[in-house]
């Protein structure tokens, strides 16, 4: 089975209905009103290479920037020590971009971590005095890294010996943590920025989402399961031109990201996990298909019938039927093969905007159907952001890229009950999950995720 799609004809969606309206307006309602966490069997045995999000979007502050995130280990409770949260050094971390739409990356960008501890048999101790500096002798564990980046043409060391901002371990040991943090990113060749090193969880939701989709009334609503939990963080601020397609990102503005890992096993490196777009390995992903999915190139998603039924056909349409009696849109679902598989274009489905498709690059040669995070870095930063993203009217958010204040589930709930098919949101399902942000502002220069906390979950 191949999906290929050619730029000017776009064969193969089986495009049904179409919208009457042809700009972004199109998806703003008329009224106004998770991500991958132990999403599969093995990454929730292995937290170290479960990939929890990914962000991209154009850097507010340094609109001719982007900036691309990935974050690791989800539920890192801020006072689990004294053995506390560390990258693993026998995995090989990617954020990878499509730039052409062949679902293969033009560009990988690589980390691979090694431990410095200075414990030995003498103490237990993270650290045995405050720490003021990332060089501080008072810090007994550390983790450096390597960054590489990783072309056709061959590859190039961008970050030799980074030292990855270590965990938050309380006021006492880490007085200023914000200045950690910011000797923790890294200049690149070019202009560009990296970091590595933990933040707090940025993802906001009500997880109890799965117990029969919020208590089966929506009476478990309001609470942000996520608050107070810390990640892992690995951060890149580039220029525009550096990831797109042909280096011309005025010309070719539309990239595709997600992020893997590759973890080494007896035979060398298989990749254990993959992230793009929040909620799909969790929410569209039978439990069956789980690892399976975590374990494909996208390039391989249009040839696993099973993968993409499950998207003509969700399964969490029918529950939202049959739970609260919203009426499931008729399948085959082209408006999310749009969102999830192919972009969105005016031509290619029944949602009749140019928004984030790769075939929208001038250079671009035929498009393979695959999941991924889709990125029009051409669209400007939106000046009064909407956490509903594109069917709230505001084209820069989610599924556009993602953002960190992009509400997610409420989005994802939206667009499955059909949302972004009939322009409107779906009232029943208006209040959401009631978290309509988290609970830490987002910083105002790279990496923006806010810092990581050193307060117990069960205090917050």
């Amino acid at each position: 089975m191949e999906l290929r799609i050619n730029r000017r004809t776009l064969v193969g969606l089986g495009i049904a209905g179409a919208l009457a309206a042809s700009s972004f307006t199109l998806l703003k309602p008329d009224t106004g009103t998770a991500s991958s966490h132990r999403e599969a069997p093995m990454t929730s045995g292995d937290p170290r290479n479960d990939n929890t999000d990914v962000y991209a979007f154009t850097s507010p502050d340094k609109p001719d920037t982007v900036t691309l995130m990935a974050n690791f280990i989800p539920f890192e409770e801020p006072n689990g020590g004294p053995n506390f949260y560390q990258f693993d050094t026998n995995s090989r971390y990617n954020i990878k971009i499509d730039s052409n739409g062949d679902a293969k990356p033009e560009i990988t960008y690589q980390w691979r971590f090694q431990n410095v501890d200075r414990r030995g048999n003498t103490t237990f101790l993270y650290n045995n005095g405050p720490v003021t500096s990332l060089n501080d002798e008072n810090l007994l564990f550390k983790q450096r890294y390597t960054l590489t980046k990783i072309t056709p043409s061959g590859s190039e060391t961008l970050v030799s010996n980074g030292t990855v901002a270590p965990s938050n371990v309380g006021r006492a040991s880490m007085p200023d943590y914000g200045t950690l943090r910011s000797q923790a990113v890294v200049g690149l060749k070019g202009g560009g920025k990296a970091f590595a090193g933990q933040s707090d969880e940025s993802f906001f939701l009500d997880l109890r989402v799965f117990d029969l989709l919020y208590g089966g009334d929506l009476s478990e609503v309001g609470q942000d399961t996520l608050k107070g939990y810390n990640v892992h963080t690995l951060g890149l601020q580039l220029p525009k031109d550096e990831v797109a397609l042909k280096g011309d990102s005025r010309r070719n503005p539309v990239i595709g990201v997600w992020s893997t890992v590759d973890k080494r096993g007896p035979n060398g490196f298989v990749q254990v996990s993959r992230l793009a777009s929040p909620l799909v390995n969790e929410l569209v992903m039978p439990a069956g298909l789980k690892d399976t999915f975590n374990s494909l190139s996208p390039d391989k998603d249009a040839g696993v019938p099973a993968v993409v039924n499950r998207v003509t056909d969700p399964e969490l349409a029918r529950l939202l039927q049959s739970i609260y009696g919203i009426k499931a849109p008729a399948t085959p679902r082209n408006d999310l093969v749009q969102i999830f598989l192919s972009g969105i274009t005016k031509d290619n489905g029944p949602i009749k905007a140019d928004l984030n498709s790769q075939t929208l690059n001038k250079d671009a040669g035929k498009l393979r159907l695959s999941e991924m995070l889709r990125l029009n870095m051409s669209t400007p930063v939106s000046k009064d952001p909407n956490r509903l993203g594109v069917i709230g009217g505001d084209p820069q958010g989610y599924p556009n890229g993602r953002r960190f204040i992009d509400d997610t589930v409420d989005i994802s709930l939206q667009v499955v009950a059909g949302a972004a098919q009939s322009g409107k949101l779906v009232d029943a399902l208006a209040a959401g999950d009631k978290v309509d942000a988290n609970d830490k502002r987002t910083g105002g220069t790279f990496p923006y995720i806010p810092l990581p906390g050193n307060v117990s979950v069960n205090q917050n």
